[in-house]
């Protein structure tokens, strides 16, 4: 059985780092915190978990500070989670039996990162990480921002997620502020780093500044085709934005140029249409998206909702709204496949039983 360290950089968790380490107690071999500046509880409540705590000025660079608590790690490999991150209990059974059967000549384990849930807590966005990395086999994180590990060697795929339960906003002009000393600075942003610089412009509604990075992150080439399918998507939003209204259309059909296309963007393109009250082009687009293959070992952000549900439940509007009840009703049982106690579910069977008031 291989050995683990969870790996920690923590400020002011006092509200949920408790529940992210009770979540991991005895599953890990060794627990290193790497505090960068609490003024709360923080360190208490860790030191109930481990005694290797560790102070490490916050220098606006994750990677810094990542990199910091690998360095103190002893075990076969390091994991890091964030302290608002949890293993729900079949995922921290399903961690311990890959400690059981890993092989220790892997080098990294990518891990679902689940982040967006819908009312029923059911997975709504969800992506792969490098969750476990081998300890002292030189890889090292990279990027003040959305930092990440290069993989290196033998990868291998696990069944077992990570859950982000966040409790309260974090500040939500930091990774902003960090890019923007970084060009101050005189810093050209590697591709990745320009990609989520154009996200981070598009959260702040600068809209016509992050059409201008990600056109720029397009135009040059060099970007990971995930990235560059996300980047036409951004592109459409801020165009929409902006009231470009062909434009956003274009932005996503480019998109196409990188690879095969994607449920979430067939879906968005469906969107354009159905907005427009084009309701058999709309059509065409929900019922391609339910073609798409779903592969999120391709690394690229997941909306599962695009892959059932959500192309069926706009199927079922789009053939009302087309005088086609017969299908309708069938686009609508099917969503019901994917989310039963789905209120807009509920709300057309009612409507199809009854007839509209």
């Amino acid at each position: 059985m291989v050995s683990v360290s969870l790996c920690m950089i923590v400020k002011n968790e006092e509200d949920v780092l408790e529940r992210c380490l009770e979540s991991l107690a005895g599953a890990v071999d060794e627990i290193i915190i790497v505090d960068t500046g609490s003024v709360d509880h923080t360190r208490e409540i860790a030191a109930r978990f481990t005694d290797q705590i560790f102070d490490f000025p916050w220098q606006d660079d994750f990677s810094a500070a990542r990199n910091e608590s690998f360095s103190h790690a002893s075990m076969d490999y390091c994991m890091w989670l964030d302290a608002d991150d949890v293993l729900l209990e079949e995922d921290r059974n399903a961690f311990l039996v890959l400690k059981e059967t890993l092989d220790p000549t892997v080098s990294v384990v990518m891990a679902p990162y689940h982040t967006g849930f819908d009312e029923s807590g059911q997975v709504t966005f969800s992506y792969y990480r490098e969750r476990l990395i081998k300890n002292r086999a030189g890889m090292r994180w990279a990027g003040a921002v959305h930092e990440a590990v290069t993989p290196v060697g033998s990868i291998q795929y696990a069944e077992f997620a990570v859950t982000h339960q966040k409790t309260r906003p974090s500040d939500p002009d930091r990774n902003l502020r960090i890019y923007q000393a970084q060009l101050a600075a005189g810093t050209t942003l590697e591709p990745r780093q320009q990609f989520y610089y154009g996200r981070e412009l598009y959260y702040h509604r600068r809209w016509e500044e992050a059409l201008e990075v990600f056109e720029r992150f397009l135009s040059e080439g060099r970007g990971w085709v995930e990235n560059n399918i996300d980047a036409c998507c951004h592109c459409a939003y801020c165009h929409k934005e902006l009231g470009h209204d062909r434009e956003a259309l274009a932005a996503l059909l480019r998109s196409f140029a990188y690879d095969c296309p994607r449920a979430e963007v067939c879906c968005e393109i469906g969107l354009w249409f159905f907005q427009r009250e084009q309701y058999r082009q709309a059509a065409y687009w929900y019922a391609l998206a339910l073609t798409c293959a779903r592969d999120d070992r391709r690394g690229g952000f997941v909306s599962p909702d695009c892959y059932g549900y959500l192309p069926c439940i706009q199927l079922c509007v789009c053939y009302d709204r087309l005088g086609d009840p017969s299908k309708a009703k069938e686009f609508n049982e099917l969503a019901a496949l994917f989310k039963p106690d789905s209120p807009a579910v509920l709300h057309n069977r009612e409507i199809f039983q009854t007839g509209p008031s």
